[in-house]
């Protein structure tokens, strides 16, 4: 059984690259934000490192569907999306290597007519974007996916949406960046920060202090348990996604297909990444007691989906520590790579229900499967913010499991953000301070 996927992961991370002495920016985070926002940013001329504890998309960035997609994202959302899917459409031309691209579109299928009104009234921001996204009768799916005839009524379809490789995209990103002069550092966990009037003048990592004054912090899962050290609150629970992917097999979708029993996304080998439609684990910690009215009305909508789980030894470092010195060893350097194993249960849910409304894939085995700890904040929306606490301080996380698709877009945005120049879409929704200045938060789409 050949590893594909968790080749990103599975080896010891190898401390590469020479740490410099200084750089415009210093980016906390090697996934597909992390590594986005230095490639915009050493286009730019601009110096830039990008310390990463572990590998390159060691974490959630290699381990998501690897849909690219407009259909279904919050209002705030889309105009980032959209300009990201034109970025992914030109990428692997533009930097020369396989991100495995590829549009094939995208369909959300309907159980029932209420399933379908909630598609509906997602078609009226789709309008007011120009999108080509379009609803379908029972008998239009089958050119689409082929499913079990009789299990739906109809669909959400946007043909423009797209697919890429996370294992292979995110690296060849970093590749691109570091072409353009940027320094990526693998095996290179940032300790801390230092000030001088309260602003960032330089980071000290585990190979040696950067001179700075701007730190963007694109760490995931475990950006808060940073910001945490500087008593900035930063909001987010992590929950666990399970993923298969296929052997080779018929081919039923040229894209994507989601329903709540299960999800698939064609592959460039041939095979389908498969995920549950709607099944994800929380583990309790400390933070699921420090954050619990903030996230209790999302959880309220994702009731039934999010299975609330005891807490986990494994990922007990995650939110354990709440300090350390900047000339120890920190908790990032203690787990190197988040690698939660698979759910044993969600996989036999999966692939019963694979088998039951795509029974062409059947006899298909699961060839390699994985688990991912996805980053969520309150209202299931990023944080693309500077810190007010800390001038020089930005923070680029928690993109809630929808930041693969809408990576380069925000990567983009973030390097724009940081260089003080437009970032061509609105901000405002994503600021930090939106949790804690009395806005009344308006949950996204959690697909």
């Amino acid at each position: 059984m050949i590893k594909a996927v968790s080749t990103c992961w599975s080896s010891l991370p190898v401390a590469n690259g020479t740490c410099p002495a200084d750089a415009d920016v210093v980016i906390i985070g090697g996934g597909i934000i992390g590594v986005s926002t230095a490639y915009f940013l050493s286009r730019k001329g601009i110096s830039v490192t990008l310390c990463e504890k572990g590998h390159i998309a060691g974490e959630q960035s290699s381990r998501n569907w690897g849909w690219v997609r407009k259909q279904g994202r919050a209002p705030e959302e889309l105009p980032m999306m959209i300009r990201s899917a034109e970025i992914w459409r030109e990428l692997g031309a533009e930097i020369g290597d396989e991100i495995g691209f590829q549009q094939g579109g995208c369909i959300y299928l309907a159980k029932t007519e209420k399933d379908m009104a909630r598609f509906g009234h997602w078609i009226e921001d789709a309008d007011a974007h120009d999108l080509d996204t379009r609803l379908l009768e029972a008998g239009e799916l089958d050119p689409i996916v082929q499913c079990r005839p009789g299990d739906w009524c109809g669909g959400m379809y946007t043909p423009s949406d797209g697919r890429a490789e996370p294992h292979t995209a995110v690296p060849a990103i970093a590749r691109a960046a570091k072409k353009h002069g940027a320094t990526i550092l693998t095996a290179c966990a940032v300790r801390g920060i230092e000030t001088s009037g309260g602003k960032v003048t330089s980071i000290v990592t585990e190979r040696g202090n950067i001179k700075t004054n701007t730190l963007v912090c694109a760490a995931g899962a475990w950006s808060s348990l940073f910001c945490r050290l500087y008593d900035i609150n930063l909001p987010q629970l992590t929950v666990r996604n399970t993923v298969a992917r296929t052997a080779p097999a018929a081919s039923i979708t040229s894209g994507e297909a989601w329903c709540a029993p299960v999800a698939i996304r064609r592959r460039r080998d041939d095979g389908y990444t498969v995920a549950h439609g709607s099944a994800s684990e929380h583990f309790v910690d400390g933070n699921s007691f420090r954050n619990f009215a903030k996230f209790f009305p999302a959880m309220l909508q994702e009731i039934g989906a999010i299975r609330v789980r005891p807490r986990n030894a494994l990922l007990h470092d995650l939110n354990a520590a709440l300090q350390w010195s900047a000339d120890e060893v920190s908790p990032f350097e203690r787990m190197r790579v988040l690698n939660p194993p698979p759910s044993t249960t969600i996989l036999r849910e999966m692939r019963r229900n694979l088998d039951r409304y795509f029974p062409a894939l059947k006899d298909s085995p699961f060839v390699e499967t994985w688990a991912g700890m996805i980053d969520v904040t309150p209202d299931v929306k990023p944080v693309i913010s500077a810190c007010d606490e800390i001038p020089g301080f930005y923070i680029a996380t928690g993109f809630s499991g929808h930041g693969f698709g809408i990576g380069p877009g925000a990567g983009e945005a973030v390097a724009k953000l940081v260089s003080n120049a437009d970032p061509g879409v609105d901000l405002s929704p994503f600021r930090l301070s939106r949790f804690s200045d009395g806005s009344k938060l308006e949950l996204g789409p959690t697909i």
